[in-house]
C-alpha cells in the first residue's frame, strides 16, 4: 500500500476528528499513489495515523477511512453499510424513500446512496468511490436484492475529481412510473432525470413539521415538486405553491392530483418579484414557507446570499398576519446557523416585527451530522411565529 505523509497541521486536523486533508498538507516522497487508491497516512515522524482515500485532482487529497491498520475490503464496506442501515431502522418512519449513505456522516466519504422502495440511486463523488462502484452494486445486491440500481453522477462536484458527469442504469430495470409514499403523501418520482436523486429527502421531517404548524391561508415558496405544499394542504385552509420552474410546477400539480388535494393553487413565478407584488397589493397569509435553493454555494457567494435571504424573509414577514408562522430554510453550508438567525432578526427589525423562535431544525436524521465535520451540517430550518 502506498504511503502519504501529512504535515503537523494535517496531523492536528485528523486528531481533531476532521477526516479531510488538503493538498497543501501532504508530503509525497517517491512515486505518487494511483488516483483513487487507498493509502496509509503517516505523521511527520512516520507514525501510522490511519488509511484514507487518495485523490490526484481534488484539493481534498485525503479522506480518512479508519485510524487503524485493519483490512479495507468487501467486509469492511459491508459493515459500514450495515451500521448505516441500523441507524435508518431507528430514525426512518412513514417513508418509502430515505438516504441510506450520507458520505462522511456515515463514515464513507464521498458516497451517497438513496433508497426509493426497492430502487437504489448512487452517487460516487470522488475518484476512490468511483473506482469502487462495482463494490457498491454488489453490496446492495447482497443486502437488499434491489429491483434496480441507478447512477446519478450528473453533479458538478465530480469535475473537481477529474470525473465526467454521467447517469445510467447499473442493474435491473426501471418501471414506467414510480410512486413513493412520504408522510402518507404519494409522490411520482423520476430517478434518472429528476432533481437531486428524485426527491429532496433531507426535508422529509421538516415537511411533517410544517404540516403540524400550517393553518389558514398558506404560501409555499420554491415549492419544487410540492413537498411542503402537499403536507400543509392537510391542515391549512388553502395553499398557494410557487416555483420559477414550469416543469417543477407541472410535477407538483401531478402530485397534488395523485393525492386528490383540491385546496392547492399552483403558480409559476419568480419568488422575489412575486413577494414584492404581494407586498404592494397588501396580501396577507397565515403560514409561509421559504425553502430556496442554496444561495451560497461557495464562500465568495456569502455576501450576495445574505442579501438574498434577507430580502425574501423581509418580504415574507410583511405578508404574515400577527400570530402567523414563518418556516424559513437555508441549505447553504456557508451560511452558519448563527448567521441565518442573524439574518432573520435583521429582517424582523426592518419590518418592525418580533419573532418567537419555536424550533431550530436540521436535515432529516437519515442525513446524519458528524460533529467533527461541520460540512455535514448544511440545512437549517427555523420555525418562527410573528408576535
Amino acid at each position: 500500500m502506498a504511503e502519504v505523509a501529512v504535515t503537523r497541521k494535517g496531523q492536528q486536523r485528523l486528531e481533531e476528528g476532521h477526516p479531510w486533508i488538503y493538498r497543501s498538507d501532504i508530503v509525497i516522497k517517491g512515486k505518487e499513489p494511483a488516483p483513487g487508491s487507498i493509502v496509509s497516512v503517516l505523521s511527520p515522524k512516520r507514525q501510522l495515523l490511519g488509511q484514507a482515500f487518495y485523490s490526484s485532482k481534488s484539493q481534498i487529497s485525503l479522506r480518512l477511512l479508519t485510524s487503524t491498520s485493519e483490512k479495507i475490503n468487501h467486509e469492511f464496506w459491508r459493515s459500514r453499510l450495515q451500521m448505516a442501515l441500523e441507524l435508518r431502522k431507528q430514525v426512518v418512519s412513514q417513508a418509502e424513500a430515505y438516504r441510506l449513505i450520507h458520505g462522511d456522516g456515515d463514515l464513507i466519504p464521498s458516497l451517497v446512496i438513496d433508497r426509493y422502495q426497492d430502487y437504489f440511486v448512487i452517487q460516487t463523488l470522488s475518484q476512490a468511490t468511483d473506482l469502487l462502484r462495482q463494490t457498491w452494486v454488489e453490496l446492495l445486491e447482497e443486502m437488499f436484492q434491489p429491483k434496480a440500481i441507478i447512477e446519478r453522477n450528473d453533479v458538478k462536484v465530480r469535475n473537481l475529481e477529474g470525473l465526467p458527469e454521467q447517469t445510467g442504469l447499473l442493474l435491473g430495470a426501471l418501471p414506467e412510473q414510480l410512486v413513493v409514499t412520504q408522510n402518507g403523501i404519494r409522490f411520482n418520482i423520476d430517478l434518472l432525470t429528476g432533481q437531486k436523486t428524485g426527491l429532496f429527502l433531507d426535508q422529509r421531517e421538516n415537511h411533517l413539521v410544517a404540516q403540524s404548524y400550517a393553518y389558514g391561508r398558506a404560501l409555499d415558496c420554491f415549492t419544487f415538486n410540492g413537498g411542503f405544499a402537499l403536507n400543509m394542504a392537510k391542515t391549512a385552509k388553502s395553499v398557494l405553491a410557487v416555483d420559477i420552474s414550469e416543469p417543477a410546477i407541472n410535477q407538483a400539480k401531478h402530485n397534488a392530483a395523485l393525492n386528490q388535494f383540491s385546496n392547492i393553487t399552483f403558480q409559476t413565478a419568480n419568488i422575489f418579484d412575486l413577494l414584492k407584488t404581494f407586498d404592494e397589493q397588501q396580501e396577507q397569509f397565515d403560514t409561509i414557507v421559504l425553502d430556496p435553493p442554496a444561495f451560497a454555494k461557495n464562500r465568495n457567494a456569502v455576501e450576495a446570499a445574505i442579501r438574498g435571504y434577507k430580502e425574501i424573509n423581509l418580504r415574507a414577514l410583511k405578508l404574515l398576519k400577527p400570530g402567523g408562522i414563518l418556516i424559513s430554510c437555508t441549505c447553504s453550508y456557508n451560511i452558519s446557523e448563527e448567521m441565518f438567525l442573524g439574518i432573520l432578526q435583521s429582517a424582523a427589525n426592518d419590518t418592525n416585527r418580533r419573532l418567537q423562535l419555536l424550533e431550530k431544525r436540521t436535515q432529516s436524521r437519515d442525513h446524519p451530522i458528524l460533529l467533527s465535520v461541520p460540512e455535514t451540517y448544511y440545512l437549517k430550518c427555523s420555525v418562527l411565529r410573528v408576535v
